[in-house]
């Protein structure tokens, strides 16, 4: 099975907001691995690894993060899989 595996940083009204819990929620509906946590910079900063269509899927999510949420702006890197399991919220 291929995997796909993405860096993905947030910024703008993204904390204090459940960012985390929605990332959460989305990874383990779209059986996605890895971790997400709030940064000192305000930012929320997230890792995802599973497969391309799924990681893609969580991604997209991201972009416009819960209700709450203003996401200002959206760093996605390309990553090589490192064989995530679970996922985290740090």
């Amino acid at each position: 099975m291929s995997r796909a595996r993405r860096r993905v940083v947030v910024t703008g009204r993204v904390q204090g907001v459940f960012f985390r819990d929605g990332a959460r929620r989305e990874a383990a509906r779209h059986g996605v691995a890895g971790w997400v946590t709030n940064r000192p910079d305000g930012a929320v900063e997230a890792v995802f690894e599973g497969a391309p269509d799924d990681v893609d899927a969580v991604v997209a999510w991201m972009r416009a993060g819960p209700p709450e949420a203003q996401v200002e702006a959206t760093h996605v890197t390309q990553e090589e899989p490192v064989g995530e399991t679970g996922f985290r919220v740090r």
